[in-house]
């Protein structure tokens, strides 16, 4: 999947999400390997740069792709609902979900910490590397729940909820997110 273009364009919001939680699944396995495999040992060469890689896509993608739903679909979904009468129904599980953004927003915060120690010293001390397997599978386990309620409920409902012009501004969005410019995918 590294190097690979996303399955859909700007042109396809809700398709372009999806493919983000692929990413997403895709580099937290990355640094969970490395965790099982390295535990409190020196990483290689390759693992540590498989490391920063999916440190670096965390720290700038992912919060794009956050920022893509809390910032352009949540709310149309919002106001879409709202319009049609029934003030949010369906939308119940917009908040949730915002919070589980933050959650998984403070957990990065000391994966990160525990990571840059790991590559900057060689090695995690067994009291840290544990912590990090930790802090690991917790997010492992929010993120299933949360890419299941999108994908399962909140994606098909934008669907219905919002017309062909709104999904097109969201997909704008998206690209203007990313500073690119007509045609290009990416998150």
């Amino acid at each position: 999947i590294l190097g690979h273009a996303p399955g859909h364009g700007f042109d396809e919001p809700i398709g372009l999400l999806t493919d983000c939680h692929r990413r997403i699944e895709m580099f937290l396995e990355v640094l969970q390997r490395a965790a099982r495999e390295y535990g409190d040992k020196p990483l290689d060469t390759k693992a540590a740069d498989a490391v920063r890689t999916a440190q670096r896509y965390f720290a700038h993608a992912a919060p794009k792709h956050t920022a893509d739903e809390e910032e352009s679909l949540f709310p149309r979904m919002k106001a879409a609902a709202a319009r049609g009468g029934t003030h949010g129904k369906g939308c119940d599980a917009l908040a949730r979900l915002e919070g589980d953004h933050a959650h998984a927003d403070r957990l990065h915060a000391r994966v990160d910490v525990l990571l840059e120690a790991w590559l900057r010293d060689g090695s995690l001390p067994p009291g840290p590397a544990a912590e990090l397997a930790a802090l690991l599978d917790t997010l492992l386990e929010l993120y299933r729940g949360h890419i299941h309620t999108e994908e399962a409920e909140v994606f098909p409902l934008a669907g219905t909820l919002l017309t062909p012009n709104e999904l097109t501004a969201v997909g704008e969005e998206m690209r203007a997110r990313r500073g690119l410019g007509q045609g290009r995918a990416g998150t």
